[in-house]
């Protein structure tokens, strides 16, 4: 009789956790923890991950969910992204985040509409990521628009009528981002002058001396954080007298030290300057300290970068669909986030009715301090 009661008593002590175990919905995250755009990928899931801490659950109908985040790392690499984006479907995700880099998100695209998964884009800023499909949408600007702002500050307030464009050859994000930059700029009276180098280039004095022979006031190089490091070393080497300009991509810890100590000017457009939501950026802050793995993932400082900021946004984001949807289906969840909107750190969220593109109209202007290697806000920029 004992045998029973103690048998029966293990298995009631059991099933609660049989009943934890089914009430889990997976959010997958989909990003780079390695390759060219490792620093930046990583920067971007540490948002999700403070944002799983600040709220780990979400009520989804009547039932209380842990959210579980699981990733899969893309590499930043078109080749490897597809496996990527089958590892999370195989793991039975609800709704994708990601990814930190355009060209790895149009790769993994086919996998996560085969399987009806929504995927919500945090700074995949190329049209194409979206364009014709119903299952990706994104929170960020896109390169059209980022372009133009940058374009607009180039010539209208820094006075600069001769550019120069410098991006890695068969890159979507620099591709995309220089021909809309060059569109942009050329209409309202400038001239553009560009290179391309290829994959895995080093020495990129020659691309500064043609840049300073052309008598370029701006070089205009949205390429990976990597890559962006060597060109600030080797400008800041041969005393460069042009500005540097970039996107989304160049803010990042790791361009804040390559540039400090430096004489150059470098100015970026962006998603999010600290500051802008104070509750945020104080939490986020302490989490990194009291954090080794997670401080040393941003770079080993407590600056907040734009796109955790983001990242941060596109989780709560995602929490609201699979609440509006009541339901963990995956293509439920696509059907809800047409609908969606939240309020974030970054902004108001909403996504248009033809792509599920982001409604945004301003970007953050900012610029390196030099002396003291922290980013300064400069202006919010539209395309006027």
């Amino acid at each position: 009789m004992k045998k029973i009661l103690a048998i029966i008593l293990a298995v009631m002590m059991l099933i609660p956790s049989f009943a934890m175990a089914e009430n889990i919905v997976k959010i997958g995250v989909f990003e780079p923890a390695s390759g060219d755009s490792g620093a930046g990928g990583k920067q971007e899931i540490l948002g999700m991950q403070y944002a799983n801490k600040v709220q780990p659950t979400v009520m989804i109908g009547d039932t209380e969910y842990t959210v579980q985040l699981v990733y899969a790392d893309n590499a930043s690499s078109t080749d490897k992204a597809p496996s990527a984006a089958s590892e999370l479907v195989n793991q039975g995700v609800s709704v994708v985040l990601g990814s930190y880099g355009s060209g790895v998100s149009i790769a993994g695209s086919p996998l996560f509409a085969e399987a009806g998964i929504p995927a919500i884009g945090v700074s995949c800023t190329n049209p194409q990521v979206t364009a014709g499909n119903t299952h990706y949408f994104r929170i960020c600007f896109l390169d059209p628009f980022q372009g133009t702002v940058l374009a607009n500050y180039a010539y209208k307030t820094m006075g600069i009528t001769n550019a120069y464009t410098l991006g890695e050859l068969g890159n979507d994000y620099d591709q995309g981002l220089i021909k809309y930059f060059t569109e942009a700029f050329t209409a309202l009276g400038g001239t553009v002058m560009g290179d391309n180098f290829p994959n895995g280039t080093a020495d990129f004095t020659p691309y500064i001396t043609n840049a300073q022979m052309y008598g370029a006031g701006v070089v205009f190089a949205p390429c990976s954080i990597s890559y962006a490091t060597l060109i600030i070393n080797q400008a800041a080497g041969q005393n460069a007298e042009f500005a540097l300009l970039a996107g989304d991509t160049w803010d990042s810890n790791k361009v804040l030290e390559a540039a400090t100590g430096t004489n150059l000017n470098i100015l970026i457009s962006t998603f999010y300057q600290e500051g802008g939501n104070v509750e945020f950026d104080e939490g986020f802050k302490a989490w990194l300290n009291a954090d080794a793995e997670a401080m040393t993932n941003n770079g080993g400082n407590d600056i907040i970068a734009a796109v955790s900021a983001m990242g941060y946004d596109a989780y709560f984001v995602a929490l609201e669909a699979l609440k509006a949807a009541g339901s963990t289906d995956s293509k439920a969840v696509n059907e809800a986030l047409w609908t969606t909107t939240y309020e974030g750190v970054s902004g108001a969220i909403a996504f248009e009715a033809t792509n599920g593109d982001a409604v945004r109209d301003t970007a953050y202007i900012k610029t390196v301090d030099t002396a003291t290697g922290a980013w300064q806000f400069v202006a919010v920029q539209g395309t006027n």
